[in-house]
C-alpha cells in the first residue's frame, strides 16, 4: 500500500513538473508603455495618452484562449496606462461586453499590476516565445527612447520568434540602426498615414513630436503596405506579425497563433 502510494505521488509530481516546464516553454511576453501624458505642437499642448486597450487586450485573450501564459513589463515596472480614447464604444463594435471585460481585467488582474521591468525580462528573455507589443500613442513617448527595446526586438528576431506589432508599435523598429537591423526588406504594416492625419486633426487635435511611421518605414529599408483606414489589415513576414490600427485585431490575432504555431513545430524537430 505504502508503495502505491509513493508511486501515486511520484507521478502526480511528474504531471506538474511537466505542466510546468510546458508552461514555461509556452510563455508570451506583452511589452507595454507606462506613458501617461503626450507632448503636442513643440509642447504647447498635453494630451493623455498610454496603451490601446483593444490592441492590448484582444490579443492577450486570443493567445491565452490558445493555452499560452502571459507575462507583462514596462520599462521600470509601473502598471502601464490605458489610453481614455480607447474606451469609447466605437473601437469596440459596440461589443461592450468585451470592454467591460477589459476594463475589469486591468483593475483585477495581479499580473497586469505587477508588471517586470523591461531589464528583467531581458534578464530571463530566454523564457518567452513570443513578443507583442500593443499600439497606443504612449508606447512613442517611453518605449521609443528605451534603450531595452532594440535589444529585445533584435533577439526575437535573431530566435526567430514571432514578434507581433500593433498600430504604432512598428515604428519601434526604427529603434535600431539599419546596419544592424534583423528586419530590413521584410514585409510590414502600422498606422497609415492617412490614419496619422485623422488622429492628428480631429482626435487629438494636435501634432505630435513623433510620426510618419509609414514613411520612416519604408526609408529604413521595409516594404510597407496599408489598407483603407480602419481596415481589418495585418501583415505577417516570416516572424514578425504587424496590424494597422485598434479594427484589425481580427486579423493580427490569426496571423500570430500561425507564427506561434510554425515556430512551436519547427523547434520540435
Amino acid at each position: 500500500m505504502k508503495i502505491k502510494t509513493l508511486i501515486i505521488i511520484i507521478i502526480i509530481i511528474v504531471v506538474l513538473l511537466a505542466k510546468t516546464a510546458s508552461a514555461q516553454n509556452n510563455k508570451i511576453l506583452f511589452v507595454m508603455s507606462a506613458a501617461d501624458t503626450l507632448q503636442l505642437n513643440n509642447g504647447e499642448k498635453l494630451r493623455q495618452t498610454g496603451v490601446f486597450l483593444n490592441e492590448f487586450y484582444l490579443a492577450y485573450k486570443s493567445v491565452t484562449k490558445a493555452g499560452y501564459t502571459v507575462d507583462f513589463a514596462t520599462p521600470n515596472g509601473i502598471v502601464a496606462t490605458i489610453d481614455e480614447e480607447s474606451i469609447n464604444d466605437k473601437y469596440w463594435k459596440n461589443n461592450l461586453k468585451v470592454k467591460n471585460e477589459a476594463l475589469l481585467f486591468t483593475k483585477t488582474d495581479s499580473l497586469f499590476n505587477s508588471p517586470k521591468t523591461l531589464k528583467t525580462v531581458i534578464e530571463n528573455k530566454s523564457d518567452y516565445i513570443g513578443l507583442i507589443i500593443p499600439g497606443g500613442q504612449g508606447l512613442m513617448v517611453d518605449l521609443k527612447d528605451d534603450v531595452n527595446i532594440p535589444i529585445l526586438i533584435k533577439y526575437f528576431a535573431k530566435e526567430h520568434k514571432p514578434t507581433g506589432l500593433i498600430c504604432h508599435a512598428p515604428s519601434l523598429i526604427l529603434t535600431i540602426p539599419k546596419e544592424e537591423n534583423p528586419y530590413i526588406g521584410f514585409k510590414v504594416n502600422s498606422v497609415s498615414p492617412f490614419e496619422e492625419f485623422v488622429i492628428e486633426r480631429f482626435i487629438m487635435k494636435g501634432i505630435p513630436n513623433n510620426r510618419k511611421i509609414a514613411k520612416r518605414l519604408r526609408k529604413m529599408g521595409l516594404k510597407y503596405s496599408r489598407k483603407l483606414p480602419k481596415a481589418n489589415y495585418a501583415v505577417k513576414d516570416r516572424n514578425l506579425v504587424t496590424s494597422q490600427n485598434p479594427f484589425s485585431g481580427t486579423a493580427f490575432n490569426k496571423l500570430y497563433l500561425e507564427a506561434l504555431t510554425e515556430y512551436l513545430k519547427e523547434n520540435k524537430k
